[in-house]
């Protein structure tokens, strides 16, 4: 038997993203409170997240959404990792800025502590795309259209993107602000 790469590259970055989705849940999370929501996108649902991401860009005249979006595109398989934000009740924290966490929720704000949480999990993501040689970026601007679609609970408003990709060169370095693919 043969099997070339085209043969089995979708097939094997579904496996590391589903390594890289039990990476990021199993992460250690502040007072052991799981906040973090992680899911893997393919195809359709994929399209949908570059199509969104297209029109933010549009709307943002944001020439890296765009850019990024392409990147998206000429990937198969993403993982997506976003955090509700959820408040611990602490009277005493300030990590967001805001004197008390009932302040930082009356204000709309963000728990820094969620926040940190979510950056715990991406680490531990792309940690397992690293040791399986996967290409891979961490993007804002897919967890930016992903937090104004229908793919997380309402509770989630920061989500970060990872695409996966396989091949000879890295789609995601060697490009500037203006690039898009």
């Amino acid at each position: 038997m043969i099997k070339y790469t085209e043969d089995y590259a979708e097939e094997l970055l579904l496996r590391v993203a589903e390594q890289m989705a039990a990476a990021a849940a199993t992460a250690p999370k502040a007072s052991g409170q799981d906040k973090v929501r992680t899911a893997i996108v393919t195809g359709e649902e994929k399209d949908r997240i570059v199509k969104r991401m297209r029109e933010l860009g549009e709307e943002f005249d944001s020439d890296f959404i765009r850019r990024d979006a392409g990147c998206l595109e000429r990937c198969p398989v993403a993982v997506l990792l976003g955090v509700e934000s959820t408040p611990f009740g602490l009277s005493n924290c300030s990590y967001c800025g805001f004197p008390n966490c009932a302040a930082m929720a009356k204000a709309g704000g963000r728990c820094a502590i969620n926040i940190t949480d979510l950056g715990i999990a991406v680490g531990s993501a792309v940690s397992i795309a690293a040791d399986h040689r996967i290409d891979n970026r961490v993007m804002y601007s897919i967890g930016k259209a992903v937090t104004t679609m229908d793919i997380f609970p309402p509770a989630v408003k920061m989500a970060y993107g990872i695409p996966l990709s396989i091949s000879s060169k890295s789609i995601f370095f060697d490009r500037g602000p203006g690039d898009i693919l």
